[in-house]
């Protein structure tokens, strides 16, 4: 017959659970939802247009796009999201109808319908509005060729209703590619928003989305400029995301976040019923996550704007 000696150093509570890699996650999520709860953010009445763009699909762009307009509307914020997307899925996930009888950005576009007469509230906050988009957008692209200043329609709209409805931010969710949607996005903008999936092939393109933004600086808005990247889709216990994290820092210093978006079932799971992360379970790592990276842009305008004063 054999006995185990127990361990005089450890206890039963020591070995399961004190001080394991889940529960030193619970703690640390534990602290930053504290810190959270101590932030305060306060806005100049002075609006930051961003458009979030990246012409690779599935990097978190539109998932990026809502809840940093969640979140930045939970901190006090009047945040206008337009959906550039034909998809529509900015929309779906902001709760706001988007049906193929709404009016639409599509209307704006093509008809000059005032962008006032399509916003729509999001019923996650009060201030937090939407221009939706409808299947109508996916013809958009033919019918601008013939507009007269095609690249200007989406600026020129904007102004107005920033005039009238004064709001801290617009965010502005492209389609995947580098059309006439996301020229009016790039011409109405004066920040380029970038999310970057933390694999490699999220690498390749960014030569040719930036190659974009300089032609647009050049020939339509010299005011344009790129701000923030946010690495998406995080995965630290991978060597390739921290190498692509690593990567992308050492390119851009100044732009990236220190905040990272982790893998997350709860980012995924919100869209499927019709809200942002925020909404959804705003106590996961995925709302945290976003939650933090709002702040961090937040701060980057208040800094900014405190150097230029």
């Amino acid at each position: 017959m054999f006995h185990v000696k127990q361990s005089e150093k450890t206890t039963p509570n020591e070995a399961f659970g004190v001080d394991t890699p889940l529960a030193r996650e619970i703690a640390d999520l534990s602290a930053r939802r504290r810190n959270l709860e101590d932030v305060e953010l306060h806005f100049t009445g002075s609006t930051r247009v961003l458009t979030v763009s990246n012409q690779k699909g599935g990097v978190g762009k539109t998932t990026t796009a809502v809840n940093i307009a969640s979140a930045l509307a939970s901190f006090g914020a009047k945040v206008l999201v337009i959906d550039l997307d034909p998809q529509g899925n900015a929309s779906t996930a902001l709760g706001v109808p988007h049906n193929a009888e709404t009016a639409s950005i599509y209307d704006v576009l093509i008809d000059d319908v005032p962008l006032a007469d399509v916003v729509q509230s999001s019923p996650e906050s009060e201030t937090l509005f939407c221009a939706p988009s409808t299947i109508h957008l996916a013809g958009a692209e033919i019918e601008l060729v013939s507009q007269v200043a095609r690249e200007h329609r989406l600026r020129r709209a904007l102004d107005q209703y920033v005039a009238d409805n004064p709001v801290d931010f617009v965010i502005i969710d492209c389609p995947p590619s580098l059309g006439l949607l996301t020229i009016n996005a790039f011409t109405a903008a004066s920040e380029v928003f970038i999310p970057i999936q933390c694999e490699y092939y999220a690498l390749e393109g960014l030569s040719q989305l930036l190659g974009s933004i300089q032609m647009i600086q050049k020939h339509l808005n010299p005011g344009l400029h790129l701000s923030t990247i946010l690495l998406t889709m995080y995965d630290g216990r991978t060597r390739l995301a921290q190498q692509v994290a690593d990567e992308v820092r050492n390119h851009f210093p100044e732009q990236v976040l220190s905040t990272v978006i982790p893998r997350s079932v709860r980012v995924s799971e919100a869209p499927s019923f019709g809200q942002t992360v925020i909404a959804y379970d705003g106590n996961s790592a995925g709302a945290i996550a976003y939650r933090e990276a709002a702040v961090e842009i937040a701060s980057k305008s208040q800094t900014t704007q405190s150097k230029e004063n």
